[in-house]
């Protein structure tokens, strides 16, 4: 798959449910241009034939930048990490997830509604261990490969959650600090309905501080906002949604009820160090996620 262009240096790549971006002018070629994220599992192949039409057969990264390192963000890192030999770069309080030291916190597949929220349970937790590969992104809020960038911190979704944003043009790449789609939900998965939405609530481990977060982002007021689950939006009616979100974040985006709803993860520079009680009881989850797999596949069949 072609990327499609964002700006005229900047292009996303659609990975099932998920997005990456490509940083860099078409044809940049080798250590030209910049990979956001790394998609899902089993997407290597696809995210080098996308760079390889955007930059030049063969052309490898200066960097690759994640936002965070939930499973959908990092699934060909470390193949492609190895293959590009090229460093890798994320928040310091996103390392222990990248480097082999704790898992993420448990997902909760009971609130957002919605199959893709049931399905949590499945899904990698990690860690992945990239040893020396991946280092911590500058404290000067500078971007590698990225000139014109900075990084803004925005946990909650994840510890050491960022997003990055360009001044000049206020274009925002939000990764999962909010979404343009009701990622919960498989059907808006699939169409890629737009609307300005919370993170993935499955996986939102702090709500106090996603809600900075978005307080945050809004603040910036972007032209463009580049998310992690998709289509990227521009222009005032998205500006006017991100404020509606930030504004009224506890109504539209917070659960009614859920373990991170009462008392959020706590994660330091080591990993997680306390997690909530779950609401429900874990074999309770897994019954529900098995349910909705046997579900997904009878209905295959009967197709």
């Amino acid at each position: 798959m072609r990327p499609m262009d964002v700006t005229v240096d900047l292009a996303r790549l659609r990975v099932t449910m998920v997005n990456v971006y490509l940083y860099g002018r078409p044809g940049a070629g080798d250590r030209g241009w910049v990979l956001i994220d790394a998609g899902l599992p089993g997407s290597a192949g696809m995210i080098e034939g996308a760079a390889a039409a955007r930059f030049g057969v063969g052309a490898r990264p200066a960097a690759i930048v994640l936002t965070h390192g939930h499973f959908d963000h990092i699934g060909a890192l470390k193949s492609l990490a190895e293959r590009w030999d090229v460093p890798v770069f994320a928040h310091r309080l996103e390392l222990p997830y990248l480097t082999g030291r704790s898992s993420y916190p448990p997902p909760e597949p009971l609130v957002g509604g919605g199959v893709m929220a049931l399905l949590s349970p499945l899904y990698p937790r990690g860690p992945i261990d990239l040893g020396n590969r991946v280092e911590a992104l500058p404290e000067d809020g500078s971007v590698p490969g990225m000139a014109e960038w900075r990084w803004v911190f925005t946990p909650g979704h994840s510890p050491g959650h960022v997003s990055l944003f360009r001044d000049s043009d206020r274009t925002l790449i939000a990764g999962d600090a909010f979404c343009t789609q009701k990622q919960e939900s498989l059907l808006a998965v699939v169409t890629e309905r737009p609307e300005i939405h919370g993170p993935p609530a499955y996986f939102t481990m702090d709500w106090s501080a996603a809600r900075r977060s978005v307080e945050r982002l809004a603040e910036l007021e972007p032209e463009i906002a580049a998310t992690g689950h998709g289509r990227p939006l521009r222009g005032p009616a998205m500006r006017a949604a991100l404020e509606e979100l930030a504004r009224r974040f506890g109504t539209l985006a917070v659960p009614r009820q859920g373990r991170y709803v009462r008392a959020p993860a706590v994660a330091g520079p080591a990993g997680v160090t306390s997690v909530p009680r779950p609401a429900v009881p874990r074999g309770v989850l897994w019954g529900l996620a098995a349910a909705v797999v046997a579900g997904a596949v009878l209905a295959k069949r009967r197709g």
